[in-house]
């Protein structure tokens, strides 16, 4: 397993298996083999931006007419938490908006399985495994907090941590039959 540390740009929310390249070109393979399994690993979002800007804008109504009322009866330090409350969900959403930048790119070829981690603040982290002897370890049935894990030579790596139990396991037996695949192929496995 060889580790690469770059740094760039962030991608958008949702899972993908694309058919085409989506990294920038500084993040690109440089060999032209084969890819057999690509796949882009990114948290779900709860709110999208118009989204966001209808639910604060109730909520904030809400607050605003409660701590208004409470204020016109005499306790107006009411007010005061209404207006905090706005601002802790406010800054909650934010950091869920940031956090949920990060994703995972998962490519299989035949000399190689790559996992590039793109963090919130877009620093790359690029991890290569030999696949011949990878192995891929997933509860089945899955469990809640069960995890996905690449093993090779002694080393483990969890991806996906953000995905659901279902999702992980449906990305298990993918990349398992691609391995397969691989493997039977090769007179390898």
């Amino acid at each position: 397993m060889s580790v690469e540390e770059n740094t760039g740009s962030v991608g958008s929310p949702g899972i993908e298996y694309p058919e085409t390249e989506t990294l920038p070109d500084s993040a690109r393979e440089t060999d032209a083999k084969p890819v057999r399994f690509d796949a882009v690993l990114q948290p779900h979002t709860t709110l999208g931006p118009r989204g966001f800007l209808l639910f604060m804008a109730v909520f904030g109504t809400v607050n605003l007419i409660a701590g208004v009322s409470f204020v016109l009866i005499g306790s107006w330090p009411v007010f005061g938490f209404a207006v905090l409350d706005v601002l802790l969900v406010y800054y909650a959403y934010r950091m869920n908006f940031y956090a949920s930048r990060r994703y995972e790119t998962i490519r299989l070829t035949d000399d190689s399985l790559t996992v590039l981690r793109v963090s919130p603040s877009g620093k790359r982290r690029r991890i290569r495994f030999q696949p011949y002897w990878l192995k891929i370890q997933m509860d089945d049935p899955p469990q809640p907090g069960s995890a996905l894990v690449l093993r090779s030579h002694g080393r483990e790596l969890e991806i996906g941590k953000f995905l659901t139990p279902e999702e992980k396991l449906d990305l298990a037996v993918a990349l398992s039959a691609e391995l397969e695949q691989l493997n039977a192929g090769s007179g390898r496995g």
